[in-house]
């Protein structure tokens, strides 16, 4: 049983991974990642291991190692949460995602596995077996 969790949130404005993947390489050092208003409950969790996993067009395509989270106050002095992200963009197997606000917890067993470096996605399913597992809610 693993003892970290992960995020997942929606890449919102990216269309594609080589794009996040170019917005990533502008950022010096460590990726400054994401700010949100709601600071995550399971920290411990997420630095333990936890990566934040990006939707990307309604897939989940790929994942940043989480680093660290960081107080950070806006302009109208609310508090908030800088999720700290590795530079590292990891390429996943695609999951789909219905669109939803803010992040969600998403369990280690529940992650899409990571692709093979130097691999751009997974072969493709055939058209009935993949409206099939799609209507179970398997992809």
């Amino acid at each position: 049983m693993a003892d970290h969790i992960n995020l997942v949130k929606l890449c919102v404005g990216v269309d594609s991974f080589e794009e996040l993947e170019g917005y990533i390489s502008l950022a010096p050092g460590i990726a400054r990642g994401h700010v949100t208003r709601m600071w995550p409950k399971q920290e411990e969790k997420l630095l333990n291991g936890g990566s934040l996993y990006w939707v990307i067009k309604g897939v989940i395509q790929a994942r940043q190692r989480i680093v660290g989270l960081e107080e950070v106050f806006g302009s109208d002095g609310v508090r908030r949460c800088q999720i700290m992200l590795d530079k590292e963009l990891i390429r996943t197997a695609n999951a789909q995602r219905r669109p939803f606000q803010g992040w969600r917890y998403l369990k280690p067993e529940d992650a899409p596995a990571d692709l093979p470096r130097g691999r751009k996605s997974e072969p493709d399913l055939p058209p009935d077996l993949a409206q099939t597992l799609a209507e179970i809610g398997v992809i």
